[in-house]
């Protein structure tokens, strides 16, 4: 007999062990995240740095405001079309 009241065989145990289960999944999801953003990273990585480059560019751009010419900020979103057009 299970460790509740009224609950017997494999429902039971399946109640009792479902947060470890899980845990299990959540780690086995977690591992594969990480393989496929290392191959990722091998595979695009260098691509994948200018575009991040140009991400942190047009978020100062941006934040930068009345400092920055408009101009400059159409320009850096023109190199980001680019980038992802490649």
């Amino acid at each position: 007999m299970s460790h509740h009241e009224g609950e017997s065989g494999e429902g039971g145990e399946r109640e009792q062990y479902g947060p470890w289960v899980w845990t299990a999944y959540r780690a086995y999801n977690e591992l594969l995240r990480e393989k496929v953003k290392k191959r990722f990273d091998a595979q695009e990585g260098p691509w994948l740095d200018k575009v991040a480059d140009l991400l942190v560019d047009i978020v100062n751009a941006r934040w930068e405001g009345g400092r920055k010419k408009e101009k400059e900020l159409e320009q850096l979103f023109a190199k980001l079309g680019q980038l992802l057009e490649e």
